[in-house]
């Protein structure tokens, strides 16, 4: 019975460290998205066995799996945005880095309001 109750335990100390990891990687995701997490994104030929590529900066990614490419938004500076398409193939392949800590939390509630992205309601087309 003792090792069933121990058992328990480490079974929902496993499942709570889990949904802990997972809520600060969304705030993480999230904060990225926001260009406020600095990386670094390295490509690599494993052919040639030489870097490619290089990029650092505030920047959101997004994996294609379509079109097998990285898109990668870059913020320039204030209200300037660069983006970026990274082709994937067979010998290429990367690593992302981040380069800053980033003070994420579990119980952070965070929204964003945009309000040049929204468009006016009007009723009866007026």
């Amino acid at each position: 019975m003792k090792k069933i109750v121990i058992l328990l335990i480490i079974l929902v100390g496993l499942v709570s460290c889990t949904r802990d990891a997972n809520i600060a990687s969304y705030n993480l995701n999230k904060e990225a998205d926001q260009f406020r997490v600095m990386r670094r994104i390295v490509f690599y030929n494993s052919i040639t066995d030489t870097y490619m590529f290089e990029l650092i900066a505030n920047c959101s990614i997004k994996k294609d799996n379509i079109d097998n490419q990285l898109e990668v938004m870059v913020k320039t500076g204030p209200g300037t945005f660069k983006k970026h398409y990274l082709g994937l193939s067979d010998n290429v392949t990367y690593m992302v880095e981040q380069i800053e800590y980033s003070e994420v939390s579990k119980y952070r509630y965070e929204l964003i309001f945009k309000p040049k992205s929204i468009l006016p309601f009007t009723i009866g087309g007026e």
